[in-house]
């Protein structure tokens, strides 16, 4: 078999049964079997999957795991030569698998690839990352990516051949088994967020190569799932996914500065967000919603990070 396709579900029933539908109907010359994995979702997401698709191999948590975990109850026992780590918010197109399949298998020292993500109206979407460090982490990354466009690629240029690239966003992330297995699976204390990233830099320090392939595209409804509905709540998990990534692959030294100046920026971002709200009277609903988020990071600072404060893990109504 081909592939194994993984997609982790919290809560996007409706996002699923389309993302389902797309992997049956354009998948056609690959061999696969689809798992999806569903972290305690109230919305009938598993009871929509098991009458619509009879195909899928189901399984039910009973708490929200997380991306990581999730995954990992299904990565070890596969047999396929790849697995595809598929978000509930995307929607496979036509020869998109089929062309990453090619690539793997011509590519022998691959060891992830992802295609190019799209928009709703087929613009494009950020699909790769450099691997965070105290420029990046720190600085304007936007402003990066415009002065120093070679060392911080980026969507706003136009690739017509593959790209070796640090990390892949992770809604649509073809893995080569045979390179997972000698690397180990997703680390589990990333709970959101940087898990794939982590993984990148792993498949990296064995000896492997990560790409991003422009001519495979997929639409990914970025953000839908989760960031809207939970926004501070998202970037929380986003910051303690950052700091562990930093403790973990990145020295003492820059895990220290990066825990102090971190802090310190939210901070500068929180005064000039509540400035721009006392000068535009509040009226600003982009100033009041970053101001909320800003807030939340903040307080959760003061309250020494507890998990309470980000994701639920469980059951929510």
């Amino acid at each position: 078999m081909e592939l194994s396709i993984i997609i982790v579900n919290w809560n996007t029933r409706e996002l699923l049964l389309n993302c389902l539908h797309s992997v049956f109907n354009c998948i056609e010359n690959l061999s696969y079997e689809v798992f999806v994995v569903d972290n305690a979702s109230v919305d009938g997401s598993a009871e929509a999957v098991q009458q619509n698709f009879p195909r899928v191999k189901l399984i039910v948590n009973q708490e929200n795991k997380g991306f990581a975990k999730a995954n990992n109850q299904v990565l070890p026992s596969i047999s396929s030569r790849y697995a595809v780590l598929l978000n509930s918010d995307t929607r496979v197109t036509k020869g998109a698998m089929e062309s990453m399949v090619s690539f793997m298998d011509n590519t022998l020292t691959a060891g992830i690839v992802a295609p190019q993500y799209l928009n709703e109206d087929g613009s494009k979407q950020n699909s790769f990352a450099n691997f965070p460090g105290l420029i990046s982490e720190l600085i304007n990354r936007s402003l990066l990516k415009i002065i120093f466009p070679k060392k911080y690629p980026s969507k706003r240029q136009n690739f017509n051949a593959p790209l070796r690239v640090d990390s892949v966003i992770g809604a649509c992330m073809m893995v080569r088994t045979e390179a997972m297995q000698k690397v180990g699976y997703m680390d589990e204390n990333y709970f959101f967020f940087l898990d794939e990233t982590d993984w990148c830099y792993r498949m990296w320090q064995a000896g492997y190569e990560v790409f991003h392939l422009p001519q495979a595209q997929i639409y990914h409804i970025h953000g839908a799932a989760t960031k809207k509905k939970f926004p501070a709540r998202t970037w929380i998990e986003y910051y303690r996914s950052s700091y562990y990534f930093f403790k973990k692959n990145r020295g003492f030294l820059s895990w220290i500065c990066f825990r102090i100046f971190r802090p310190v920026r939210l901070s500068i971002d929180l005064l000039l967000t509540s400035a721009g709200l006392i000068l535009t009277l509040g009226k600003s609903q982009r100033l009041r919603s970053k101001w909320r988020v800003y807030s939340w990071l903040f307080l959760w600072h003061l309250m020494l990070c507890p998990n309470s404060m980000g994701l639920p893990r469980s059951k929510q109504k």
